[in-house]
């Protein structure tokens, strides 16, 4: 049976369906006048259980379960979604993308129908709604945002905070020249340019570090201590992408480009002077630190940081880049410590962070997983330095609020305090013969970074993990297994399936069972196609480069990736804000009624792509 809505906006009736209509996808992005018009134009059916339809014999339009449950299949009778309450569906859009789509009604069902001309009107008047429908199954996360914020302090333009007008000299300027202009000017930096060309800066340490200390001659071209090919960003970033930039990568002075060309300049006091809690600030005191009590008390405020950045509006994302870039700095400084009691190192080595810091997505209560690598001319007399090394710096990270590795995945350890000759030989033992132990310590230890030390180390041992890994499909179809062995927590009619049992009863684990199935089958397609990249949404974009991922499939992964990492940041800041340990689960229930049809259609997707997972490495498994 099918009526058409009649009457004013302002009608009870109407009034209802608009304000159902502004809680489902993708009518939440509308003005409540454009819900109630809507609302007006809708015609209400009801069918049976077991009633189908087809393109064919549908008088098109969009429609919308307001109660029940239908699911799409094609004409092979394949499932391909199941949709409940508040979800929509084009037959006609359907069958552009699957031959032969059909409804079939699972359960007795209210359905509001769109007709197919206010429908294409609908599209064509909001281009947001256009890409939300353009394509169906794996719509909904992108370009709808989790929650609407008003953008803070860090989320506006750099060129609010820079400077245009920029001291600049030529590459063959001399030394003194450039030093006078610089005082003259009273700046710290100057850029070096080529036409429009930038070939370097000069700052005040430089010349305090390269030409006093150094006893270099002024009259030399400023080319000879120059930094060459400097860090830049564009002008249309924001403070936050400045500050993330510059807290990575420890430099104080930043130039700005519009479209190639020299635009500005940012530095560490046009940014975050005033404030002593900003994370540029806070790595720069860590560098400072004389003894471990110091560097914990500065990393404490990490918490306080992360508040303020879901306040804003950031991206979990970029909120973990510099999360990660705070435990870097501890890191390091702890080693810096242990070097100037114990003296230098007898032999070359690089300090390696795995699994979440080396993929720089650690979050609030991420706990150590790190390993030294040491070069092969290490002998047994040396071995005590380094095993007091590994003795200090885990210890004063616990003590900094990085609690120890349940699994010793430590450097503490032996079995992750090797040479590059032992490494690449366990590294061969895993991949030749790869038991459930080995394949869970692989799937640490192929998300590895350097942190302190030579990188050189870690990239040869990281280049023949690629050789070993890409070429042998049995070792590459263990790791499947593995990454597909937590399946994404959807149950029948697309229900959350939640823990029954214990403190966390009724309640998700976010990282455990949406991060990091992600986090593994990425790394499994990273191994297979020999993709360098550590970070996740990095490997995702390799991955959409080399073919190894279609556009649509990596563009949805990397969407549902982003939006569980930003339920998980939010519910920590929740966490915060209450006084209570942090932690990765949410309940569902708790959730604004959007959210969790967003973090349904994060789960399918997820479900979807360890569905093409297991038939890729069908063979090896």
């Amino acid at each position: 049976m099918t009526t058409r809505q009649q009457g004013a906006p302002q009608d009870p009736e109407l009034a209802m369906i608009a304000s159902f209509l502004a809680e489902c996808l993708p009518f939440n992005t509308l003005s409540d006048h454009e819900c109630s018009a809507i609302a007006a134009q809708l015609e209400v059916t009801y069918y049976c259980h077991g009633q189908v339809l087809t393109a064919a014999a549908d008088d098109s339009g969009l429609r919308l379960l307001r109660s029940g449950a239908a699911e799409l299949r094609d004409g092979e009778g394949n499932l391909l979604d199941r949709l409940g309450e508040g979800e929509s569906f084009n037959l006609s859009g359907l069958n552009e993308e699957h031959a032969r789509v059909q409804a079939v009604m699972i359960e007795d069902s209210l359905v509001y129908r769109l007709p197919q001309a206010d429908y294409a009107a609908l599209r064509q008047r909001h281009a947001r709604i256009d890409l939300f429908f353009r394509n169906q199954r794996a719509r909904r996360l992108h370009g709808i945002t989790l929650q609407e914020h008003t953008p803070g302090h860090m989320m506006r333009p750099i060129s609010s905070a820079m400077s245009a007008d920029v001291l600049t000299a030529a590459p063959t300027d001399t030394i003194a020249a450039v030093a006078q202009a610089m005082h003259a000017r009273g700046v710290s930096s100057v850029i070096i340019t080529e036409g429009d060309a930038l070939r370097g800066i000069v700052t005040d340490r430089d010349l305090r570090s390269r030409v006093v200390a150094a006893g270099v001659p002024t009259g030399q071209p400023v080319s000879a201590i120059m930094t060459p090919d400097p860090l830049a960003i564009d002008i249309d970033s924001t403070l936050f992408d400045a500050t993330l930039c510059m807290t990575r990568h420890g430099c104080h002075h930043l130039p700005l480009l519009d479209a190639g060309r020299l635009a500005g300049i940012v530095t560490t006091n046009d940014l975050i002077l005033s404030h002593n809690d900003d994370p540029v600030y806070l790595v720069k005191q860590i560098a400072r630190q004389s003894d471990v009590a110091g560097i914990g008390a500065i990393a404490a405020s990490a918490p306080k940081l992360l508040l303020q950045w879901v306040d804003a509006g950031v991206q979990a994302a970029q909120a973990a880049h510099i999360l990660t870039a705070i435990s870097d700095a501890v890191t390091v400084r702890l080693i810096d410590l242990y070097c100037q009691q114990a003296g230098p190192a007898p032999v070359r080595f690089c300090w390696l962070g795995f699994g979440s810091q080396a993929r720089e997505e650690q979050l609030i209560g991420a706990d150590q997983d790190n390993g030294l690598l040491i070069d092969d001319s290490l002998q047994e007399a040396h071995r005590p330095w380094f095993e007091a090394l590994a003795r200090w710096v885990c210890d004063g990270l616990s003590a900094c609020g990085y609690p120890y590795c349940p699994g010793g995945v430590m450097a503490t350890t032996d079995e992750w305090r090797q040479t590059l000759s032992s490494w690449i030989g366990t590294v061969d033992r895993w991949t030749r013969s790869p038991t459930p132990a080995a394949v869970m310590r692989v799937s640490i230890f192929f998300d590895l970074r350097a942190v302190y030390g030579d990188a050189g180390l870690c990239e040869r041992l990281q280049q023949h993990m690629l050789r070993e890994a890409s070429r042998n499909s049995i070792f590459l179809a263990a790791l499947a297994a593995n990454a597909l062995s937590t399946t994404a927590p959807l149950g029948i009619f697309r229900r959350f399936l939640v823990e029954r049992n214990g403190e966390h009863r009724d309640t998700l684990n976010l990282k455990k069972r949406g991060v990091m199935p992600i986090v593994d089958l990425t790394r499994v397609h990273a191994l297979a196609s020999g993709v360098t990249a550590v970070n996740t949404e990095e490997r995702i974009d390799a991955l959409i480069a080399c073919g190894s991922l279609t556009d649509a499939d990596g563009r949805n992964l990397r969407d549902a990736l982003r939006f569980i990492m930003q339920l998980r940041i939010q519910a920590q800041a929740d966490q915060l804000r209450g006084a209570e340990p942090t932690s990765n689960h949410i309940r569902p229930k708790d959730l604004p009624r959007l959210a969790r049809e967003q973090l349904r259609d994060a789960f399918k997707i997820l479900y979807d792509a360890q569905s093409a997972a297991r038939l890729r490495y069908r063979a090896g498994l």
